[in-house]
């Protein structure tokens, strides 16, 4: 079985971290880089670019919204040409600083409120990713299945990667339970390694009210601002290992 570990890279700003970028890359198998709006800056996204290079991780765009105060999680007023300039401005940064490195950007994950609000929104959805199309119809859309940006991307005609988020609890009906609620995200890492082993054995996930979910994926995501994400991603690594399985970029759907 081959599975892509991912995670959210280069979430700080200036000299200020909040994760061991050095030691996720050592694990994953792509990553989510931050594109300066709710994290990262020209300097860190250069050097996760060359620790990816390195470390053979492809790399992709995490486009937020421009709120460092909130960490890109908080909802913004804004309309949808200037979520669209948005877009086309962050991935259009990485796949520059990409190019000085010989690295293509292959995918985009939004950050936060920047997909709470595409998957919020159908029409919204739809024109961020006629946005992506534009710039490369090659890039492949990461995403919960089913929900706005899976359906829009698709129509877009843009290949998509269903992710399964290992630190973050779900509800019955697949959306993930809201930042702020209690138990929204799993700290302790004997859960995570728990649901982690469900879901390579099963495809499923048990909700946060206790029912079982299949989950249609071959990706596993590691928000590297979880505390301890880099511990976290090598137990997961070390579990993909164990059932024979291969931490590689895993196949769209």
């Amino acid at each position: 079985m081959k599975i892509d570990l991912n995670a959210d890279i280069g979430e700080g700003f200036g000299r200020w971290t909040v994760a061991n970028d050095g030691a996720l890359m050592k694990v994953i198998s792509s990553a989510n880089i931050a594109c300066g709006f709710h994290a990262g800056d020209h300097l860190i996204m250069d050097r996760v670019v060359k620790a990816a290079k390195e470390h053979g991780v492809s790399i992709g765009a995490h486009p937020g919204l421009p709120d460092l105060m909130g960490f890109g999680r908080r909802a913004m007023v804004v309309s949808p040409g200037e979520m669209e300039a948005m877009l086309a401005y962050q991935i259009g940064a990485l796949k520059g600083i990409a190019a000085q490195h010989d690295m293509r950007v292959g995918h985009v994950s939004y950050h936060a409120a920047f997909g709470n609000m595409a998957n919020a929104d159908q029409d919204l959805a739809d024109r961020l990713a006629r946005v992506i199309a534009k710039i490369d119809p090659e890039l492949v859309m990461l995403a919960m299945e089913g929900h706005p940006i899976d359906l829009a991307a698709r129509k877009a005609g843009l290949k998509v990667r269903y992710l399964f988020l290992a630190d973050r609890a779900y509800q019955s009906n697949g959306a993930l339970v809201p930042r702020g609620q209690e138990g929204a995200v799993i700290h302790d890492l004997a859960k995570v390694k728990e649901r982690v082993k469900k879901f390579l054995e099963t495809g499923q996930v048990t909700t946060i009210d206790g029912k079982d979910l299949p989950i249609h994926s071959r990706s596993i995501l590691v928000h590297s601002d979880t505390a301890g994400s880099d511990k976290l991603a090598e137990a997961i690594a070390n579990q993909i290992n164990a059932i024979g399985g291969k931490i590689a970029a895993a196949d769209t759907h």
